[in-house]
């Protein structure tokens, strides 16, 4: 199973429900939902699809959020240069 870590240490900020990622490497900004914010920082430590999904479902009771729309979310995160797959 394929497990996904934060790329670098990158600086991240909470604002107003919103999560931004400045990427200092690409110079990019990147904003993110209260999931994804959740999800960044669990990206701290190696994760699969399965332990952010179970995850997310434990914090935001009243969503749901299927692994299908994680590993979309972990490929645009991996297109912006934030998320790699943990070696």
């Amino acid at each position: 199973m394929a497990r996904y870590v934060q790329k670098s240490s990158y600086e991240a900020t909470h604002l107003d429900n919103e999560w931004i990622i400045l990427n200092t490497d690409d110079y990019t900004v990147t904003k993110l939902n209260d999931i994804g914010g959740l999800c960044w920082s669990l990206l701290e430590a190696e994760q699969t699809l399965e332990s952010l999904t179970q995850a997310v479902g434990r914090e935001y009771l009243e969503t749901e959020v299927s692994e299908s729309e994680i590993e979309e979310f972990l490929s645009q995160l991996m297109e912006c240069g934030l998320v790699k797959y943990a070696v």
